[in-house]
């Protein structure tokens, strides 16, 4: 038996048991790594690469999309490229940055255009995902109009239906022709109705008793 001190106790265990059991602490518990408590945040990370907004970069890329697009844009270009030659033609040869045949311009140039293409890109493809939501947009609301629609020609096609079952005041006034014609026709062909001579005959089998 070997005493081993564990907690401020002192338990005594086989000494073959001594080696499995540090082997088992060493691989299960020993591992030096805290466990993470679920009931508290994380840490923040550190990121080497820097973070952006990227609804804010899209609309900055939007903003120079259109300035590029725009007639402005042409004519000052125009005036600092004529500029940039005129200095560097006709200014003292100390005071002049760019040689013939001005390489640092033609390098500014495509550097320019390197990083317009991109962002003219970047902002025809938020203009095609505002077009694609609007077109969704338009045929739900297209559908519901539709829906709509049916709807009330089916209402329309009952009240019709409901209506022709109706007694209108034509209708009743038609009829009422017809019985008061027969009614004449009757009484032309009689003499009286048929009704008022049964109740006058009536009448006098009452008085006879």
């Amino acid at each position: 038996m070997v005493p081993e001190r564990e907690g401020g106790r002192v338990e005594r265990t086989p000494a073959g048991a001594t080696a499995t059991g540090r082997a088992a602490a060493t691989g299960a518990t020993a591992t030096g790594r805290p466990r993470a408590r679920l009931d508290q945040p994380r840490p923040p990370r550190r990121r080497i690469v820097p973070e952006w907004d990227p609804e804010a970069f899209g609309r900055l890329s939007e903003r120079i999309a259109r300035f590029l697009g725009t007639g402005r844009f042409i004519v000052w270009m125009t005036i600092v490229i004529i500029l940039w030659v005129v200095w560097n033609v006709s200014a003292p040869g100390d005071l002049r940055f760019d040689e013939y045949p001005f390489i640092f311009l033609t390098l500014m140039l495509s550097l320019q255009a390197s990083y317009a293409a991109p962002l003219i890109l970047l902002a025809q493809n938020r203009q095609d995902d505002r077009d694609r939501v609007n077109l969704e947009q338009d045929r739900k609301q297209n559908e519901r109009s539709i829906a709509d629609t049916e709807y009330l020609t089916r209402e329309i096609a009952a009240l019709r239906i409901g209506l022709g079952e109706v007694a209108t005041r034509d209708w009743i006034r038609s009829e009422l022709q017809d019985v008061l014609k027969e009614l004449e026709d009757r009484r032309d062909g009689h003499g009286v109705f048929p009704a008022v001579a049964a109740e006058r005959s009536h009448g006098r089998d009452v008085d006879d008793r």
